[in-house]
């Protein structure tokens, strides 16, 4: 069982529930480390999931790390986060025994930085995917796409669709995760017969805005849903995490102003991403994450 103490130099460092802690202060915790979120941004993911933190003996927040439980055998790990004095201190791990001591028996995911592969690696996580991070000033919208079927933009009514179809793609049914993310987003759904068949949703997120879910059968459906938000957001900043590098989504998405600034690697503990998806053709696919941190 991991420590609730841990002992750094001259000081001792002990573990706190991140739904206690202080915003602003994990906003300047995930600051320090060059990391986009806004304080709004750290209260979404309270909302949807759990954690852990480390404070000083002055009660000041000097790293983090949080789980998303996905389904009854999924959870992802994200915002795991340790102050830059702290790097090279074991705090990383020890904020790490924490969480899997709260997830034994789940498969986990995780998007690791370069920076956080080597500890990733040493609990006996497995490399799946790289991550694009693609981003900037939309420069270049497309003009209006000949599409195959109706795009519209989504309701309320048009969630339990997206819920089956995300689950298709993701491996699990996230209905919590979903709904939440249906009352903070714009979302844009590709109709065949009455049916959904690929959606888009998009919200306020770090500098700008971010898209993801992203979830579509082939590139065709996938650009039908995301050409709407990035004309809505011409002239200004917009993100988006993929695991295509390459084909005419990929190609899609730079040529609209969005180029690749980084890369993360997606991990894997106990079960791999394909043994969460039939492979099938014509299976939907997630095309965008919701964000690096939740999957």
């Amino acid at each position: 069982m991991p420590s609730k103490k841990l002992q750094i130099d001259a000081f001792a460092m002990e573990i706190g529930n991140v739904a206690d802690a202080d915003l602003e202060q994990l906003h300047a915790l995930s600051i320090s480390v060059g990391w986009p979120h806004r304080a709004e941004d750290w209260q979404f993911l309270r909302e949807v999931g759990k954690g852990v933190v480390a404070t000083d003996e002055i009660g000041r927040i000097m790293g983090s790390a949080m789980w998303f439980s996905q389904s009854e055998e999924l959870a992802t790990i994200g915002m795991v986060i340790t102050s830059p004095r702290l790097q090279t201190q074991g705090t990383g791990l020890w904020l790490m025994e924490h969480a899997l001591k709260e997830l034994s028996g789940v498969n986990l995911r995780l998007n690791a930085t370069r920076a956080a592969q080597r500890l990733y690696l040493s609990l006996d996580f497995k490399p799946e995917k790289k991550v694009y991070q693609c981003q900037g000033i939309v420069t270049n919208p497309p003009k209006d796409m000949p599409v195959s079927g109706m795009c519209r933009r989504m309701t309320v009514d048009d969630l339990p669709a997206a819920i089956a179809l995300d689950a298709g793609a993701f491996g699990a049914a996230r209905a919590g995760l979903m709904e939440k993310l249906f009352q903070h987003s714009n979302g844009y759904g590709l109709f065949r017969d009455n049916r959904l068949v690929a959606f888009a949703l998009c919200r306020r997120f770090g500098r700008g805005s971010v898209v993801g879910p992203i979830v579509a059968s082939g590139d065709e459906d996938a650009m039908a849903v995301v050409a709407p938000h990035i004309r809505d957001h011409e002239g200004r900043f917009l993100r988006l995490d993929t695991h295509f590098e390459a084909g005419d989504f990929a190609l899609f998405v730079v040529r609209s102003g969005l180029a690749v600034f980084d890369t993360v690697l997606t991990m894997s503990l106990g079960k791999s991403m394909a043994d969460f998806t039939s492979g099938e053709v014509g299976a939907p696919i997630t095309y965008s994450l919701v964000s690096q941190t939740v999957g």
